[in-house]
């Protein structure tokens, strides 16, 4: 029996090798040669500006440690970390029934006759107690559990890459905010120092008002400059303050103070590496690889679809050892072997099965969709990325420009006030415009440095993995 058996499933489980349903190919995206925009610093060919690693862009050390902080205890890569250990399981799940289930089973049937009165002990009754494995089997004829798997380890995949877009998303977040607050920190000493240059006017602007030089509408006016200054300073409190609390959630802490590291105009350089290119994308952004790992999972579930429209066998058995008991005399023990084939054919589901083909490929089709929108709003990224930081830049200089002049102004408007040449009109005018151009070119110097992190994500920077020892973080894995 046992080689007729054998005889029986050797070529069933032969035939286990075939895979129905499509294998996975990237699709066809056309990709540009170059990135629209202009290129940043060095020539084409060299490495790209996304492979720098995090801690080699930003020099800062208190911004380091804010950001390794936060890579230890954000509550969103916390979360995102449980997504990889439920995907890991799940892939578990999903290939354990490509391999027989093994069970531990006794039993202990007894068989006699009823009645009431229940009649005395005849030899018509059995006890037959035995112990020992089940198995059930399902045969993967037709490869259902192994395209499965194949779409459960992409899904593990796109857990692993949605990790690193946590990764990416959370470095520029604190880095970004760092250089808000540092802008603000900015914005508060210019008001400061305003406001003291300002309290030293009013009360020159005072004295010569005792003194007869000046009219009452000299006073007011370098009052109206005193209190535009003043009342900047507690708005500005308050956006450092808030900022401070925004920055401590992304470090998964109570809201509390930051430390400061280097001031605004010595974080950032424009890059000197080129953005690279565009192809690069495919391989370096998280995102666009966890859109190809779900539409690779998409790809395995049609056939796992089109496994249910044909013939299932699962294999149920039976191993062990078993007594014999009639009317109290004892036969055994006895070897117990069983095996019950089960061969299930689909003949009528009402186009279930069929409309399970339908809905996995139109699946397949939205993922392919998805795949090719990611990469085309990654482009997109990159092109409006370089574009920013080109005029960002020409921007900030011209409002250096533009602040040393007013400067000048303001020191000429003051001494020709002082000389009695012009009105206090004049320096009301002159240093509104200054006080205003020193805030504006703090904004456009934390803008320019917004653009280059802009930049530095959309290229896929700041996903590797800061080296416990010092040296080169090890390359990731297409």
């Amino acid at each position: 029996m046992r080689r007729t058996l054998v005889a029986l499933l050797t070529p069933l489980v032969l035939f286990s090798a075939c895979t129905v349903g499509p294998d996975y190919r990237r699709p066809d995206v056309p990709l540009p040669a170059a990135y629209r925009g202009p290129e940043v610093g060095a020539p084409a060919g060299a490495s790209s500006f996304g492979e720098l690693a995090w801690w080699e862009l930003f020099a800062d050390p208190d911004l380091q440690a804010l950001i390794r902080t936060a890579l230890s205890a954000n509550y969103d890569l916390r979360i995102a970390a449980t997504r990889i250990l439920q995907a890991q399981a799940q892939l578990t799940i999903t290939r354990a029934p490509q391999f027989p289930t093994v069970n531990a089973q006794a039993d202990a049937p007894y068989t006699g006759l009823v009645g009431s009165p229940r009649p005395a002990l005849t030899p018509g009754q059995l006890f037959s107690p035995e112990g020992g494995l089940t198995l059930g089997w399902e045969l993967d004829l037709w490869g259902k559990y192994r395209r499965a798997t194949e779409g459960a380890r992409a899904q593990l995949l796109a857990s692993e890459d949605f990790r690193e877009g946590v990764v990416i998303t959370l470095i520029a977040q604190v880095a970004l905010a760092y250089f808000d607050l540092r802008t603000l920190d900015l914005d508060l000493a210019i008001s400061k120092r305003t406001l003291a240059s300002r309290q030293q006017s009013v009360t020159l602007v005072r004295a010569r008002l005792e003194g007869g030089v000046a009219g009452i509408l000299d006073l007011q006016q370098a009052e109206i400059l005193l209190y535009g200054a003043t009342k900047a300073i507690p708005d500005l409190e308050r956006q450092i303050e808030q900022t401070e609390n925004f920055l401590s959630i992304l470090l998964g802490k109570n809201p509390g103070p930051i430390p400061r590291g280097r001031p605004l105009t010595e974080q950032l350089a424009p890059p000197a590496v080129p953005a690279g290119l565009p192809a690069e994308l495919l391989t370096r952004r998280p995102d666009v690889r966890q859109a190809e790992a779900q539409l690779v999972a998409a790809t395995a579930q049609i056939g796992v679809a089109k496994a249910q429209l044909y013939p299932q066998v699962t294999l149920a058995g039976f191993a062990g050892a078993g007594g014999l008991v009639v009317s109290g005399d004892t036969f055994g023990p006895l070897g117990v072997f069983r095996v019950l084939p089960v061969i299930t054919l689909p003949l009528f589901n009402a186009g279930a099965l069929a409309a399970g083909v339908d809905l996995a490929d139109a699946q397949t089709q939205q993922a392919v969709l998805g795949y090719q929108q990611t990469i085309l709003q990654a482009l997109r990224e990159v092109a409006d990325g370089l574009i920013e930081i080109q005029k960002r830049q020409a921007f900030r200089v011209e409002q250096e420009r533009l602040t040393q002049t007013l400067a000048a102004a303001s020191q000429v408007a003051q001494l020709r006030y002082e000389g009695g040449v012009s009105s206090y009109l004049e320096v009301l005018d002159t240093e509104r415009q200054y006080f205003q151009a020193e805030l504006d070119l703090s904004l456009a110097q934390r803008d320019e440095l917004k653009a280059i992190v802009t930049l530095y994500r959309a290229l896929g920077g700041g996903w590797q993995a800061e080296p416990a020892g010092g040296g080169a973080p090890s390359p990731r894995t297409p």
